[in-house]
């Protein structure tokens, strides 16, 4: 009995989504790390501590 054909791997497209994955991932964390994009989180959302609403004293 003749051995059967080695098996010829993943499909190109697999390959290629991977590789787009993985840039993807990369562009993101590089984002996250540098800073780009401005400030994200909770924080954003609230009101910076020199911001006073009207009628309210500072200590």
């Amino acid at each position: 009995m003749a051995d059967p054909p080695p098996y010829p791997g993943a499909p190109r497209w697999v390959k290629v989504s991977g590789i787009i994955a993985i840039i993807l991932v990369l562009l993101v964390m590089t984002a996250i790390f540098t800073g780009v994009g401005g400030p994200h989180g909770p924080g954003r959302h609230m009101p910076s501590p020199s911001v006073t609403e009207p009628g309210v004293q500072q200590p």
